[in-house]
């Protein structure tokens, strides 16, 4: 046993079968070097003898940690001798009274055939939860044109600016950079067989009907996706939409509906200011690159991109902001009223939306597949 001061927790046999301990039986003195091996080792020492009596009257301070240590030596039983401070009577009270900890019983073993049945239902519930969706927003759409007076503008303007405008730095940003790498790389390769004046067709088609509305509509769907999650996540939580109820005021034509048609018109355009900051970001590095100026770029890209690919891009822009839309107005109303469900669902809002992205992009492929060449 090391010595220290009075304050080191100790164990000593005294007169036979008398075991006294004193010191701080707190986790601050067990800890000390060497401390909590010694009383361990004397612990294990008098395992299996009968007989003994403890002496726990002189101990300074105890916690839980040090009541535990001696609880587990009795074998999580009082011994019938035991005298023990007034003060820390409760800990060993409290341990009596837990008893024995027993883990929870093992789940069964889930079968294959049910994980796919489970895989199925919530793909049904939710394919079913979001055709609800789309035709109630419908049903708002023509009543907004039935009496546009009583229509939601303002909640549509508000939701313009935060989804369109707040967020033409980002993607201004971002397009710039992956005009910029897709025009450097783009140009090595050509400039390997001399194809320098084909990079004005490349950047212009990959960008304006390709990668300008996928890009624009990703980072829509990490930053006002997940916002108007969030959003209809919160008011679940704090019970606004329950109120909104109370109320009168139907979910659909006073959050969903302004949410949908201001992504509608705002894809479209933030997909030319994409477009137009990464062929800008691209003209730099061919300029740099390839030494093609920005004059002969501007010229030959009406020649290289037709219309048909620039109205293909702004038709994506706008099914696609639809589309994220609807996906984070669906799991924003799923949410349940805990911080865990809000977490969650802003979470699956996010990935959802990004993956419906995708495929959509692909469906346009195979469906546009001969058009704009």
């Amino acid at each position: 046993m090391p010595n220290s001061d009075s304050s080191t927790p100790i164990l000593d046999l005294t007169d036979g079968n008398l075991i006294a301990a004193r010191g701080n039986w707190q986790v601050h003195a067990l800890t000390q070097p060497g401390v909590i091996k010694a009383i361990q080792g004397k612990l294990k020492s008098l395992a299996g003898r009968d007989g003994l009596r403890w002496d726990l009257s002189h101990i300074g301070t105890l916690d839980h940690i040090g009541a535990q240590l001696l609880w587990n030596a009795w074998g999580k039983a009082r011994p019938p001798q035991l005298i023990v401070a007034p003060q820390h009577r409760d800990f060993f009270q409290r341990l009596d009274a837990a008893g024995a900890l027993a883990l929870p019983p093992r789940p069964p073993r889930q079968r294959l055939f049910n994980r796919i049945y489970d895989i199925g239902s919530t793909m049904l519930d939710h394919v079913s939860g979001f055709i609800t969706l789309l035709g109630q927003l419908m049903l708002d759409f023509l009543r907004m044109l039935q009496i546009p007076h009583r229509a939601p503008w303002k909640e549509i303007s508000a939701n313009i600016y935060h989804v369109g405008y707040q967020a033409l730095g980002i993607t201004a940003l971002v397009g710039f950079l992956i005009g910029v790498v897709l025009s450097f790389l783009s140009a090595q390769q050509l400039h390997t067989f001399g194809g320098d004046i084909y990079l004005v067709n490349i950047l212009g088609m990959s960008i304006i009907r390709e990668l300008g509305p996928l890009l624009a509509a990703i980072l829509v769907a990490g930053r006002s996706g997940s916002a108007i999650t969030a959003q209809l996540g919160v008011m679940r939580v704090t019970e606004e939409l329950d109120a909104m109820l109370v109320m009168g005021l139907p979910h659909g034509f006073r959050l969903i509906l302004p949410r949908v048609l201001a992504l509608l018109v705002a894809m479209p355009l933030l997909v030319i200011w994409t477009d137009a900051i990464a062929l800008i970001g691209g003209m730099v590095a061919a300029q740099l690159q390839l030494g093609l100026s920005p004059t002969y770029f501007l010229q030959q890209l009406p020649n290289a991109v037709p219309l048909p690919n620039y109205l293909i891009g702004l038709g994506k822009g706008a099914v696609f902001g639809g589309l994220i839309a609807m996906v984070a107005c669906y799991f924003g109303l799923r949410i349940e009223p805990n911080t865990e469900s809000l977490g969650h669902g802003t979470t699956t809002s996010v990935v959802s939306a990004i993956t419906i992205v995708i495929v959509a992009d692909a469906v346009f492929a195979i469906i546009f597949s001969g058009v704009g060449f």
